[in-house]
């Protein structure tokens, strides 16, 4: 019998994949949080697949911790920068993730939501109705910003990218500008996306979305400099990695007015969100939430026990990270 060692629960639908197969013991972290480097480091111990989430690190202290059996990591996350793929690939450990159109989808509707939020002035506005500040409509009063026919850049032309962009030019006839390392032909046609430099997407866009996995070569791909090349009146959407961008900078630019607002849901240093982020008005956050619906996280958790299922009966997993 093979241990599969959970680091934290996720939703059922996955488990009941895992627990139906007789082959498999399944051991789930009882805590609901975050399992501790000291408990993931004796939980891990024997097993022969390991299933993580992202705010695990998994490095070669723990694939040793586990046993020269640990013969795949299941990460519940598309992004897999949480695991020391140079030390799994040295000990001839499979790595996986759970990419998948629902997952697509449901940041796609996020990325939108913090646009409007901050275009529309939703959390200030929401403040100053809860606050009894309302004393009558006005002609100038909370003037937000027209999204419709607006340039959105897109940095990471992969699905999320794209669904950002289909949704955005169908939706509200916005021009779509996108930088990547290549080329993206089907975004290309199917949105009417024009490819163009770094710089050039920050100078012209009135909108700049982040879809980039975190990278040696895209940590802190915005930073002063890239901030300073954005319009003033320009938006900036982080869903993708925390530090993607120079916290320190991008706190900066808002308090100087550099670009007119940020929406943030990942950080540089999760869980902690830097106080001086906190206070600013121009600045929408969310807890690293852009996928947590019923549907995505659902749509994970099978994704993840089908890589498993197919691992055990010698097959290719459909999610391999390369």
């Amino acid at each position: 019998m093979q241990k599969v060692f959970i680091t934290r629960h996720i939703p059922d639908v996955g488990l009941a994949m895992l627990r139906k197969k007789k082959s498999l013991h399944v051991v789930v972290s009882p805590q609901d949080h975050a399992i501790s480097r000291r408990k993931l480091l004796r939980g891990v111990r024997g097993a022969d697949i390991l299933l993580s989430i992202l705010t695990d690190h998994i490095d070669a202290q723990v694939m040793d911790a586990a046993g020269p059996q640990l013969k795949m990591i299941a990460n519940y996350a598309v992004g897999f920068d949480n695991i020391d793929l140079k030390a799994a690939k040295a000990r001839g450990i499979t790595v996986t993730n759970t990419p998948g159109p629902e997952i697509s989808e449901a940041v796609a509707e996020h990325v939108i939501a913090l646009i409007f939020a901050l275009a529309h002035r939703v959390a200030e506005t929401d403040a100053f109705a809860r606050k009894g500040k309302y004393r009558g409509w006005g002609p100038e009063m909370l003037l937000g910003t027209d999204v419709y026919g607006s340039t959105v850049g897109i940095i990471g032309g992969g699905a999320i990218g794209t669904a950002v962009a289909r949704r955005m030019r169908d939706g509200f006839d916005v021009k779509i500008l996108y930088h990547d390392i290549k080329r993206n032909p089907e975004l290309e046609v199917t949105t009417g996306a024009k490819f163009c430099t770094l710089p050039q997407l920050l100078k012209k866009s009135d909108v700049v979305s982040l879809h980039v996995p975190l990278l040696p070569s895209t940590r802190h791909m915005i930073g002063r400099k890239e901030l300073a090349a954005m319009k003033p009146s320009a938006f900036l959407i982080n869903t993708s990695r925390g530090p993607i961008i120079d916290e320190v900078a991008l706190i900066d630019a808002l308090q100087r007015n550099v670009i007119v607002g940020a929406g943030i849901d990942v950080y540089e240093h999760e869980p902690s969100i830097p106080r001086a982020l906190r206070k600013l008005r121009n600045a929408v956050l969310t807890p690293h939430t852009a996928s947590a619906t019923h549907g995505a996280r659902n749509a994970m958790s099978r994704v993840a026990a089908a890589n498993i299922l197919a691992f055990i009966a010698g097959k290719q997993p459909p999610n391999v990270v390369r």
